[in-house]
């Protein structure tokens, strides 16, 4: 009976002094104060370009060790061709991407680990992490409409058709309202691997301002077309990317 009586005691002590800590450190950060402890938490939300477009990312930490932080992520943006390039219809309408047979966004979702490389000794200096991901790809790839005239016998119709090669190009009219063609999408699953360098620059412990540089490869069993012939249809997607973070920490 003393024993357990003595064991209770010590849980309600421990759990006392956490709780105290937890509300005097957040307290300190209310106030404008910075503090040196370890935060349990993490959250980002970010913009990122890549070498073919640009995409959103939310990701959660959790520590596993002082230096060592589990994650998952997850992220969308869109995937374009290194030979797609705008141009403007004859008829007015809006430009368009010559040649263009659908248009691709990426869904993925994964976990990893990112790792402490160069810790800052103070609140003015940059600390260096690493980090590393894997995990599950959606591809969504919409055909592209394009507005053609098919007039005939003096009378100007204009219809939105797919984009084929046959299409002269004379007839083109211009861009097709973004939803056209959702309803022929096709739907392309994958795998995704990450590897990139995160320099956090922020002046306040439980606030994060980073900048992640870094490397994907996107793969898919079969292949995705963007671009019509003789342009090839693609199994690996390799990409480059510069993103922007912004998230807090808590206990």
């Amino acid at each position: 009976m003393r024993i357990s009586f003595k064991i209770t005691i010590l849980i309600v002590c421990f759990i006392s002094c956490e709780t105290v800590f937890s509300q005097s450190a957040q307290q300190a950060l209310d106030q404008g104060k910075d503090i040196n402890v370890l935060f349990r938490n993490e959250a980002t939300g970010g913009v990122y370009m890549h070498s073919r477009g640009f995409g959103a990312i939310y990701r959660r930490y959790w520590h596993v060790t002082g230096k060592l932080k589990r994650l998952i992520e997850f992220e969308g943006l869109n995937m374009r061709h290194p030979k797609q390039m705008a141009i403007k219809a004859d008829g007015g309408g809006k430009s368009y991407d010559y040649g263009k047979l659908n248009a691709l966004l990426f869904i993925r979702g994964g976990f990893g680990f990112q790792r402490t490389l160069y810790e800052r000794a103070d609140r003015k200096s940059i600390e260096v992490r690493m980090l590393y991901s894997i995990g599950a790809t959606i591809c969504f790839a919409k055909p592209v409409y394009l507005q053609v005239d098919s007039s005939q016998g003096g009378n100007a119709t204009v219809i939105d058709v797919p984009y084929t090669p046959s299409i002269n190009q004379a007839n083109i009219v211009g861009r097709s309202p973004v939803f056209d063609g959702i309803q022929n999408m096709k739907v392309y699953p994958g795998v995704y691997g990450k590897l990139g360098f995160s320099f956090e620059y922020g002046d306040r412990s439980n606030s994060i301002k980073a900048i992640e540089l870094g490397s994907v490869i996107d793969c898919f069993p079969s292949a995705i077309r963007i671009m019509a012939p003789p342009n090839k249809a693609e199994n690996f997607f390799v990409t480059l990317y510069v993103a922007f973070h912004f998230g807090k920490r808590w206990f």
